[in-house]
């Protein structure tokens, strides 16, 4: 049984680990701590609130927005500009970066990249949904914050986490030290350290994917897939499928318990659904640090280059050996081939 230390707690004593911060980082991580448990507080009482359901309005990927999106945007933005540590803000929520312009964040040194709910086509079912966020150093601190501080390679990450809304609400982060999980105590309202130095299985039985959109997949992925489903004690398989459609909740599972999770590109999305910037970098820092492997099916995550806000990848990440074996797969089909694929649409 481990001591109660407090997400607080854990992260002063790793100052130490950046000589070039003075608690800004900290701070920043803590403001986020706090906008999770209000965004928790929220989750946990929706089916008792006016918070279910269609805001009315779409985001830039042209999704309909539901009202704990919103909400949940809301919330961290509000904590992040509140905050002073944070002088840009990237959304999925919004077309453009939010530039943080308030007295106390004059001369912040940070940029926080952040999905504020990820999966919320669960959110009325009751299904765990999350929040994915990212967080980089401004790369020049003689002139203005901008969108190039933004577009920064997924190597360049000083932070990364995410929180899930399930059956108990994690905050699970990694400062490129490791990766640690804090599981929020409501009896006191604090985030408590519950899973120190994760690690995720080099292998695994599990695999996640939409099946339901099999006939637009790549013919590499098809193959994985009738690979997984093969009988073959050696390697454990058939595997098991299991898709939860929050890649928060499927990944946390497959980090704890091993398995691959997958996001191909499609016939109709040749780059790929998820956003590279606050869904797989920052996802793919943190399997990496737990000892897994994030690729887009050719090249590691975090070394693609980002050109856009919303670009988006397909990926590939988990368990290291259940990757690489899809990445074999893949390169035996000729990569992102499409040609046997038929011209139907989603």
């Amino acid at each position: 049984m481990f001591g109660l230390k407090t997400l607080g707690q854990f992260i002063i004593e790793k100052q130490s680990d950046f000589p070039y911060a003075k608690g800004e980082l900290s701070r920043l991580l803590r403001d986020i701590g706090i906008a999770a448990k209000i965004v928790n507080r929220e989750v946990n009482k929706a089916g008792l609130m006016d918070i279910l359901g269609k805001a009315g309005s779409t985001n830039i990927q042209g999704e309909q927005q539901q009202k704990l999106d919103v909400y949940a945007n809301d919330q961290f933005i509000s904590a992040l500009s509140s905050g002073g540590e944070c002088c840009i803000v990237a959304s999925e929520e919004n077309d453009e970066i939010i530039r943080i312009d308030s007295a106390v964040s004059k001369g912040a040194k940070y940029i926080v990249a952040i999905d504020p709910l990820d999966g919320s086509s669960n959110i009325d079912v009751n299904v765990p949904i999350g929040t994915i966020f990212s967080i980089y150093r401004r790369k020049n601190l003689e002139v203005p914050a901008s969108l190039a501080d933004v577009l920064q390679n997924g190597t360049e990450q000083v932070a990364a986490g995410y929180i899930i809304y399930g059956s108990s609400t994690m905050l699970v982060y990694t400062t490129g030290k490791g990766v640690n999980g804090f599981t929020l105590d409501p009896s006191i309202g604090e985030f408590c350290l519950s899973h120190p130095d994760m690690k995720t299985p080099e292998t695994g039985t599990i695999y996640s994917i939409n099946e339901g959109n099999y006939v637009h997949f790549p013919q590499g992925v098809k193959k994985y897939i009738k690979y997984c489903q093969v009988e073959d004690k050696q390697t454990q398989r058939p595997y098991t499928s299991r898709y939860i459609g929050s890649m928060v909740a499927d990944l946390h599972r497959n980090l704890l318990k091993g398995g691959i999770f997958i996001y191909p590109a499609t016939a109709s999305a040749p780059n790929g659904k998820l956003r590279l910037v606050y869904e797989c970098n920052p996802m793919a820092f943190i399997i990496e640090q737990a000892g897994g492997k994030a690729t887009n099916g050719e090249s590691r995550i975090l070394e693609l280059q980002v050109t856009e806000l919303h670009q988006r990848s397909q990926i590939f990440i988990g368990s290291r050996c259940m990757v690489e074996t899809a990445e074999r797969f893949m390169l035996e089909a000729g990569k992102l081939s499409f040609a046997d694929i038929p011209a139907l649409t989603i």
